[in-house]
């Protein structure tokens, strides 16, 4: 035994010693370089993607850098996490998850007071696979009923049911060889008994947890006759084998006969560096307003009015004059995590400010080990997610999120704002498991909720999760709100639950104001499930809790109490802060809560 333990102290000292730092400088870097010294910087998030990264190493961002794009980190063990993190001085480096339009030649006049980002012209080069003779796989699930034949005009899909969802039905082949920051095109030529919109074409990995390699392809209408279509793609990573899946579920119609004829995949040149090749969620101008996002181009009516053209990757604006005149910084978020992180563990996060991406600000599933530290992440979210049946469009965006299966995960000491969903969110379906989640010491304001929670499988299992400590102020009244057909500003937000869900812990906190109401606990008696503790709870209008349809203002606040032993040690009062018009939410000397943290150290941020 004693042998045994000195060799597991012995293989610890070999992993510290072996471990490295490695430096990323956005203005006097090169990605030739070792990236050991600050003299030997690396420049760029490629280059990062691609390092092979040992546990217990250190990616360093230089302060007063920004770097657009996505970081897609790599694992640690239990034996090293790899962290990402800054050095030097200056304010924390941004990762931008967005595309600067702030030049006058990067819009063009449509017509008077319609503008548009310049068209996008790709032109094919070398060609990396020829798809006329690929192997093709036909999935079906969730009552899609289709079948697959491979004949002479090339696949033929006949669909009987094609069910609710665009992953019912998946027509994909692997082996697709990718190389981060270029540019693909996919020819393809195809005709359907009934017009229909087939779903995009995604190039993703060809296995658990399905992480998406590129930006998707968005394929044009297809009619009874044959038409020809090239098909864009941004790739995101370097592999040797994407799975390209077309996601046909839900848009072909009962009875119809898709013909598919896949022709060369290709890289491609574009004549813009940066093409807006995924969904802009949201246009943000100097840091501060945003614009507002309609779904037809002739919907754009006021200034600021904005509208995202899928098929062209073009951003259409109303404005009176051209926009880079009118505006010094001009953000296109884009719809991709700003970190991607599925699958991912012992890997932490310090120090770094996230902003202007339209999916999760950090995002992923089946995640282990996570620790987000002393991070700054804003004006996240407002994506195309998907569209309902009636085709209405459902827009989505969390600050950080945690996905299904994930576990021992801390966020601590970061800031989050102007979030289009939740701030701080665990939460999935499908059978899974969501443990051992802390939440502390965070400051949230402008968000739709500060705090979201659902996990949607009775098989499924939640525990052991802690929101503590955290300062969440103006739930509601962020830039996402006036854009929601859902308007839901709440700053804890807890859904339709149906896994098994023990030790639910949310005390100490500071819940000050918000659209609809502090708290709503849906579709379930949370009783037993949930502990509440300690908070302090202010609202200037409207009730305080809904619970399910009952609304609980401060009035009745003490019999809700005495029903249901939940937070018998609230506050109701304001908490008084240092100066809240400047965003600076520490207590003030004369706040009611002084006393209160006197008598109980730590029991308030």
């Amino acid at each position: 035994m004693m042998n045994a333990q000195l060799l597991l102290v012995g293989c610890g000292l070999v992993v510290a010693a072996q471990a490295r730092t490695f430096h990323v400088d956005a203005t006097a870097g090169n990605d030739v370089r070792e990236g050991l010294t600050p003299a030997t910087a690396w420049r760029t998030l490629d280059q990062v993607n691609r390092a092979a990264l040992q546990p217990g190493d250190q990616v360093l961002f230089r302060r007063g850098g920004i770097w657009r794009g996505q970081l897609r980190p790599q694992s640690g063990s239990a034996e090293g996490v790899i962290t990402y993190a800054a050095y030097g001085e200056g304010p924390k480096p941004q990762l931008l998850g967005s595309v600067s339009m702030n030049r006058p030649e990067d819009w063009q006049q449509v017509s008077p007071g319609l503008w548009a980002t310049a068209a996008i012209r790709y032109d094919p080069l070398a060609q990396q696979a020829d798809l006329k003779g690929a192997k093709w796989t036909l999935h079906r699930e969730g009552g899609a009923a289709c079948t697959l034949k491979t004949g002479a005009t090339g696949l033929v899909v006949q669909c009987t049911q094609p069910g609710t969802r665009a992953n019912f039905i998946q027509l994909y082949t692997p082996g697709m060889k990718l190389e981060a920051g270029n540019d693909y095109v996919l020819a393809v030529r195809a005709r359907c008994s009934q017009t229909c919109t087939p779903g995009k074409l995604a190039l993703m990995s060809n296995g658990a947890p399905f992480s998406g390699y590129a930006t998707p392809g968005t394929p044009r209408p297809i009619g009874p006759e044959w038409s020809e279509q090239l098909i864009r793609f941004h790739a995101l990573i370097t592999t040797n084998n994407a799975r390209l899946t077309w996601y046909l579920g839900g848009a072909l119609p009962a009875g119809a006969t898709l013909e598919i004829q896949p022709g060369a995949f290709s890289t491609a040149r574009s004549n813009q560096p940066l093409p807006l090749s995924a969904d802009v969620g949201c246009v943000i101008f100097e840091g501060r307003t945003t614009g507002f996002k309609k779904w037809q181009l002739a919907d754009l009516q006021n200034e600021g009015d904005y509208f995202y053209d899928e098929h062209t990757w073009r951003v259409f604006l109303r404005a009176a004059a051209n926009p880079a005149t009118q505006h010094r910084a001009i953000e296109l978020a884009l719809r991709r995590h700003i970190i991607d992180e599925g699958g991912r563990a012992f890997v932490t996060y310090e120090n770094l400010d996230l902003r202007y991406g339209a999916a999760h600000g950090i995002g992923g599933g089946s995640t282990r080990h996570i620790t987000v530290r002393g991070c700054d992440i804003s004006f996240i979210g407002g994506g195309l997610q998907m569209r309902r049946e009636d085709g209405r469009p459902v827009r989505f965006g969390n600050g950080i999120e945690f996905w299904a299966g994930a576990r021992d995960c801390l966020v601590e000491g970061c800031r989050l704002w102007e979030i289009y969903d939740a701030a701080l969110t665990n939460q999935g379906k499908g059978t899974n498991v969501q443990e051992n989640i802390t939440y502390r010491h965070n400051t949230i304001w402008n968000s739709e909720y500060s705090f979201e929670y659902w996990n949607r499988e009775a098989a499924s299992l939640t525990r052991h999760i802690r929101f503590e400590h955290n300062t969440c102020v103006d739930a509601g009244y962020g830039w996402g709100h006036r854009e929601r057909p859902d308007k839901n500003g709440r700053h804890l937000m807890f859904y339709a639950n149906t896994a098994a869900t023990t030790n639910f812990v949310v005390r100490d906190n500071i819940f000050c104001n918000a659209t609809e109401s502090l708290l709503r606990l849906h579709g379930r008696d949370w009783t037993a499930a949930l502990q509440l503790d300690r908070n302090l709870w202010v609202q200037k209008e409207g009730p305080l809790f809904l619970w399910g349809t009952e609304k609980i203002g401060a009035d009745q606040f003490a019999a809700f109490q005495r029903a249901h032993k939940l937070d018998v040690n609230a506050i109701l009062a304001e908490p008084k802060f240092v100066a809240p018009a400047a965003r600076d939410y520490r207590l003030a000397p004369d706040s009611p809560l002084r006393a209160t943290r006197e008598a109980a150290p730590g029991a308030w941020p």
